[in-house]
């Protein structure tokens, strides 16, 4: 019940932020990228938006999920260039991944006790090592589809001095699974489903929590005995 519950409150979280992040945000929407910085400037800023949510301190608050989706579904449309936006996306999540691993690596400890600012605040990083020490490699992978954790996730991997081709490797893997996943999805329902841009907001929420059930059921596993 225990790990129901907690479930059950991250999944709440995942729809209180996306619901703010669609209110105050509503310029990083993809559709509102394209319109202002035109076909190829939409795609840059969107892999520009992908590599700072996967490593750089002030991305953790980025919509990588919902970006990722959505950007799939104005392909659908023609708006993006689907082949362009998955390579770009899944280079950019791999790099900004990387960067995180150097920043740890480099800064290490004295990370801890930076002050708190409004674009770092310790506590995520904090969460993050404690995730990373409880999951270990797979925290890279799984990291992917829980917000502000994949941000941290790979600035403690540098902290905890990870082998670092272990890291590409786990990095690879994961970038692979959200970008291509995420946005394969978005590029399908716009394909299949007729006037899906009506259904676009709860249909994208789903999706994120969708995404995150495999991890969260990892973390929490509901109804097995604990040894």
């Amino acid at each position: 019940m225990a790990e129901f519950c907690a479930v059950s409150s991250y999944i709440k979280l995942i729809e209180v932020c996306y619901k703010k992040l669609r209110t105050n945000m509503n310029f990083l929407e993809p559709q509102q990228l394209v319109n202002s910085l035109g076909f190829w400037g939409g795609h840059l800023a969107i892999w520009a938006i992908i590599f700072a949510e996967s490593g750089l301190f002030i991305g953790f608050f980025l919509p990588g999920d919902s970006l990722l989706f959505t950007a799939g579904f104005l392909a659908s449309q023609g708006l993006l260039n689907i082949v362009a936006l998955i390579i770009g996306c899944f280079i950019f999540a791999v790099i900004g991944d990387s960067v995180g691993y150097a920043i740890g690596n480099r800064f290490g400890d004295r990370l801890f006790n930076k002050e708190d600012s409004r674009f770092f605040h310790k506590k995520n990083l904090v969460k993050a090592q404690a995730f990373y020490e409880t999951h270990g490699r797979k925290t890279i992978i799984m990291a992917r589809f829980l917000p502000v954790v994949r941000t941290f996730a790979p600035i403690v991997a540098g902290i905890g001095k990870m082998h670092y081709p272990t890291f590409l490797k786990y990095n690879l893997v994961g970038g692979l699974l959200w970008t291509f996943g995420l946005t394969i999805l978005g590029f399908l329902l716009g394909k299949s489903i007729p006037h899906a841009d009506r259904y676009l907001l709860p249909i994208t929420l789903a999706i994120i929590v969708i995404s995150a059930i495999p991890s969260l059921l990892h973390i929490f596993p509901i109804g097995k005995s604990k040894e």
